[in-house]
């Protein structure tokens, strides 16, 4: 799954979720609202901007990690959504699509679980990508060693 791909399934996430202020916005807003928050230097998806968010909230590791891992995908609370992500790029993203703060981090906590997930699957060619971003395997290790310890 490439990244645009990811992009249209966290915007689908978003468009057909409870929130009247989100269901009704236009499916290429959405997509490049993610982008923008999702999106490394690279053009890619940036795996490292959620694992720094974990890293500097530990109690976010075990959500976070359900969604890289093989089993079901935790929930993650719209209140938790800013402490991954941090509160410039959520308001960002709700700039982007003029949204309150309260329905882009619904938004978000709908999205994110879905789209980490799939980047993250093992039959998903972004994986090397990502795993270059944080310098390798090893950069990954260190990565998860710094968050759990």
């Amino acid at each position: 799954m490439d990244f645009n791909n990811l992009l249209q399934m966290g915007a689908a996430a978003i468009q057909n979720n409870s929130d009247d202020a989100t269901t009704s916005l236009d499916t290429g807003a959405i997509t490049g609202a993610i982008g923008k928050l999702l999106q490394g230097s690279n053009g890619s998806f940036d795996l490292s901007s959620i694992m720094n968010g974990i890293s500097s909230n530990g109690s976010l590791s075990e959500i976070v990690t359900s969604w890289i891992g093989n089993g079901e995908n935790m929930p993650i609370d719209p209140s938790q959504i800013t402490q991954l992500l941090g509160e410039d790029k959520v308001q960002e993203f709700a700039s982007n699509l003029g949204l309150s703060g309260e329905s882009a981090t619904q938004a978000l906590a709908d999205a994110l679980p879905q789209v980490v997930d799939k980047a993250t699957s093992a039959d998903n060619d972004m994986m090397s990508q990502m795993l270059e971003q944080v310098g390798g395997v090893d950069g990954a290790m260190g990565m998860f060693k710094k968050v759990f310890g």
